[in-house]
């Protein structure tokens, strides 16, 4: 039987769209399940301010009337009109090892970009930065953290014989958590900081943290202006993402500098890896879903680095060593061993020379595609 496309357009259509990767990976014991709630928040039109912006179509395949593969397609105007380009996004995209199914899920993207005027396609990328993005292609033995999505090796194989090229590289890396930081970074740090008249700010509550939430993302925005398809958040979107992310987080893992004036000038948000507790919650936090979660955010001995940034004009001047060093402190305070980088560009020299003193191995490496279709 010849595979199948159906556009997705009611609520209940969604809930299966998202659920697809839960049977296609249910034997993978890297694979680790969004929770289904955040899903919905991300992919419904009526819950994601982004929505505003962007416009997005979602695909499933059925083969043998059965789900074989999934696809989002997205139109994002704001990124269109700053970097001048006329590009439709896709992501969410999964699929079995079938050429026919892959081929008929990027004819969708590939034939909606067409009709709505655009010149090429590239991803995996979400809506904004604070989605997924990137194909896995090396690190398929690894657990990924869970700001990350894991794909098959298959996959890569599908994406290239479509036609599609690499654009840019994310990588992440491994530490040992618990390494004494290095003489020559305490050095260096402490001259930064009487040059510059800096402050460390460290907070004892997620209470003391939510006032400067915004401040942090607005940081953001700014030291992200020039990196890969990035877009800066709006105000509602900073107020979702405050919502949604910063009253999980402990205190002892978030570090801001601060200039002499108090003014946030770069920060870092790491978090207790959260993999394997999502992996036993299977999507779910109720009923008993967000006890693992809990469990993991008390005991545990593996950090994630998910956010940080630094503002364009204090770039260069080491304030990465900073925040880095002062967060491996309370690592080591609190018995972790293992920390895993967040994504990084690989083209963003001044992100990845941070680590350039710590002992590290490439973790996972993941690729955003391009492909020109007019």
């Amino acid at each position: 039987m010849s595979v199948v496309l159906k556009e997705i357009i009611t609520d209940r259509d969604l809930k299966r769209f998202i659920k697809f990767p839960f049977k296609l990976f249910e034997n993978c014991k890297y694979w680790v399940p969004p929770l289904i709630e955040g899903e919905i928040q991300t992919l419904h039109k009526n819950k994601n301010p982004a929505f505003e912006y962007c416009e997005a179509k979602y695909w499933m395949a059925y083969k043998n009337g059965k789900p074989a593969g999934r696809m989002a397609g997205i139109l994002n105007h704001r990124a269109n009109d700053k970097w001048q380009t006329r590009f439709v996004r896709f992501g969410w995209v999964d699929f079995i090892d079938d050429p026919e199914v892959s081929r008929q899920l990027f004819n969708a993207v590939e034939n909606w970009a067409k009709e709505r005027g655009m010149l090429g396609v590239h991803g995996p990328l979400g809506f904004t930065d604070m989605d997924n993005e990137g194909l896995l292609v090396e690190g398929f033995d690894r657990l990924p953290t869970i700001s990350n999505i894991y794909n098959y090796p298959y996959y890569v194989t599908h994406f290239e014989q479509l036609g599609y090229e690499k654009a840019e590289d994310w990588i992440q890396y491994l530490f040992n958590a618990s390494q004494p930081i290095p003489d020559k970074v305490q050095r260096i740090n402490r001259l930064i900081m009487q040059k510059y008249n800096l402050q460390v700010l460290r907070f004892e509550s997620v209470k003391e943290i939510l006032p400067r939430a915004r401040e942090v993302l607005e940081v953001l925005n700014a030291a992200f202006v020039n990196l890969y398809g990035f877009v800066a958040l709006t105000d509602k979107e900073i107020d979702y993402y405050v919502k949604q992310y910063f009253s999980y987080i402990k205190p002892e893992y978030i570090c801001f500098v601060a200039d002499a004036t108090g003014k946030v000038i770069g920060f870092a948000v790491s978090m207790p890896s959260l993999s394997k507790a999502m992996q036993k919650a299977k999507g779910r936090l109720f009923p008993f879903g967000f006890v693992h979660i809990l469990k993991a955010l008390r005991k545990n001995d593996t950090i994630d680095l998910y956010l940080n940034g630094v503002l364009p004009e204090w770039q260069n001047k080491g304030i990465h060593s900073i925040y880095h060093a002062e967060l491996n402190k309370a690592y080591i305070r609190n018995n972790i061993t293992v920390a895993i980088s967040n994504p990084q560009l690989e083209s963003n020299i001044n992100a990845i020379s941070a680590w350039k003193d710590y002992q590290k191995e490439l973790y996972i490496r993941r690729r955003c595609y391009r492909k020109t279709i007019l």
